[in-house]
């Protein structure tokens, strides 16, 4: 099913504090999206207004042109999954339950998990690579097998699209490949479409097909990786000089150093 998310005018605060100013976004069905900008540009902000999570004043979100706001909570939840940016559980839980949760807007009034559900929570660690480890409780997995867990959890919601906060913050490198490197299936092979914010300029550039850049709770610049990401609008947005160049047919991000340059002895 081909679903249509949009952001039209959207106006957000906190309390006295304006985060988004009017901001319009449409996300591409099948695509990976990434929204990236400076901390404090409304990037968080965007994803709980469009889950609904955060009163707006002004604008609506539209999910096939039928507005968020209407959408029952339990019916929302079988199409669009949330990742928040920080995921917490109770230290007894072990990664089968966490992923059983994932599940909970299709079980019925007095029943659990169908048969269903079941071969979907299968599916959902065998994409993760976590197939052995169901019965192991989630708080001693390592940090990339942890995000692994929660994004687990959220393919476990069988929903079409995804919004994910900052999925790979605070991992080290080479998690934060694996995990996007997964993201990037779930579009490719099962046929997603992913919301995600990320901080890192180069990674967005490497795995995301659009980009849109906010600064100061407003769109600066939206499109295709090649046509966004450009010297011009990363100045703009970040306030830093960089070089663009292309290699391996992918575009590499370098900040203009101002010094000179740190050469070992």
């Amino acid at each position: 099913m081909h679903m249509v998310l949009e952001a039209k005018d959207i106006v957000a605060s906190y309390g006295q504090t304006p985060v988004l100013r009017k901001l319009s976004a449409r996300f591409a069905d099948g695509r990976m999206t990434a929204l990236i900008g400076p901390n404090g540009c409304g990037k968080s902000t965007l994803l709980k207004a469009m889950m609904g999570f955060l009163p707006i004043s002004g604008g609506e979100v539209t999910l096939d042109g039928c507005s968020i706001a209407r959408i029952e909570r339990r019916a929302l939840a079988k199409r669009i999954a949330y990742l928040p940016q920080e995921n917490h559980c109770p230290d007894y839980m072990t990664l089968g339950e966490l992923i059983e949760l994932g599940g909970y807007s299709r079980f019925s009034l007095f029943g659990g998990p169908s048969e269903r559900d079941r071969k979907l929570f299968r599916e959902a660690l065998e994409i993760v690579g976590l197939t052995d480890m169901a019965h192991r409780s989630v708080n001693v997995l390592s940090g990339g097998q942890k995000q692994r867990a929660w994004i687990a959890m959220v393919l476990a919601q069988d929903a079409d699209i995804i919004l994910m906060d900052e999925p790979v913050n605070h991992l080290d490198i080479k998690y934060q490949y694996a995990v996007l490197e997964l993201v990037r299936d779930l579009i490719t092979t099962h046929g997603k479409t992913v919301v995600a914010v990320l901080h890192d300029i180069n990674l967005t550039t490497a795995f995301a097909d659009d980009v849109i850049m906010l600064r100061e709770g407003m769109v600066h610049a939206a499109g295709s990786v090649r046509e966004t990401v450009t010297r011009e609008n990363v100045a703009h947005v970040f306030d830093l000089e960089t070089n663009i160049f292309c290699r391996d047919g992918r575009l590499i991000c370098v900040p203009q150093m101002t010094g000179s340059p740190l050469v070992p002895a």
